[in-house]
């Protein structure tokens, strides 16, 4: 636990404080509720403000780990036969100021998100702040059918994405939320230019996998089809090896290897 916390890159008290009086400050508050939310996130600290806001916090520490990862998944996509297109951050202001511009970016293009706010940084601290989604469930809260339902937008919304020569490169289930039978995409991570095309399969593989749990091979693939090609599931096959060593993604691989053969030649 104590590793964790440490790894995690845990804000003292005095800097919460200190994030806080500058947002009442900046929206001009005499008072604000503040909320920590119970979130396995390593790479902020994040809270609610006022039931409004969704503020993310972010460390040095969190920098580091973030780069540790990026590394890590850079050798994933080397081992897939592609060089590495995860970007890693200096500061955790360049980390805050890279989600407030990425959500912004995936709203332009219509696709839902929360309403990016203001990037700015407090101390050596990075802090993001967005307009807080209530009462939303993750992709993965919710019962088969009504994911199954929802799939076939899922791959709209990536194909909107990936239209518009960008890519998510970090989507989950966890990443997806769902509020009155809409589709939310969060926090999308920064990769290079040059990598995007690789970087798209890549997504095409990591819906794949936080679907096939959840409905099955078949019904993923079915949905994916309604957006992709076949030759373009087959490029994201070469991923999915490197998707499964990612202990935020549990799915049957060879499964879903062999299904996607079947299906697309």
């Amino acid at each position: 636990m104590e590793f964790r916390r440490l790894v995690r890159g845990r804000v003292d008290w005095p800097d919460i404080e200190r994030v806080v009086r500058e947002l009442a400050d900046r929206y001009d508050r005499d008072e604000m509720r503040v909320r920590f939310l119970d979130a396995d996130n390593w790479l902020s600290t994040p809270m609610v403000v006022d039931d409004d806001l969704f503020v993310k916090v972010i460390t040095r520490q969190n920098t580091l780990v973030h780069t540790l990862f990026t590394t890590g998944r850079n050798l994933g996509a080397v081992s897939a036969g592609t060089e590495g297109f995860f970007e890693r951050y200096e500061t955790p202001y360049e980390m805050a100021r890279h989600e407030l511009e990425a959500t912004r970016k995936v709203r332009e293009l219509g696709v839902n998100a929360p309403e990016p706010i203001e990037a700015m940084e407090v101390g050596d601290l990075g802090v993001v702040v967005l307009e807080y989604l209530p009462e939303f469930r993750t992709l993965d809260e919710l019962d088969r059918a009504a994911v199954a339902a929802l799939a076939p937008a899922l791959f709209e919304v990536l194909r909107t994405i990936h239209d518009a020569g960008l890519a998510h490169g970090d989507l989950r289930a966890e990443n997806v939320l769902v509020r009155d039978g809409e589709l939310y995409v969060i926090d999308a991570t920064s990769v290079s230019e040059a990598g995007r095309e690789s970087a798209r399969s890549y997504d095409l593989a990591s819906a794949l996998a936080a679907l096939e749990p959840l409905i099955g091979a078949p019904d993923a693939i079915d949905a994916a089809l309604g957006s992709y090609s076949a030759d373009e599931l087959l490029a994201a096959r070469q991923f999915l090896d490197f998707v499964a060593i990612r202990p935020d993604h549990d799915f049957e691989a060879a499964e879903l290897k062999g299904e996607l053969e079947k299906r697309t030649t």
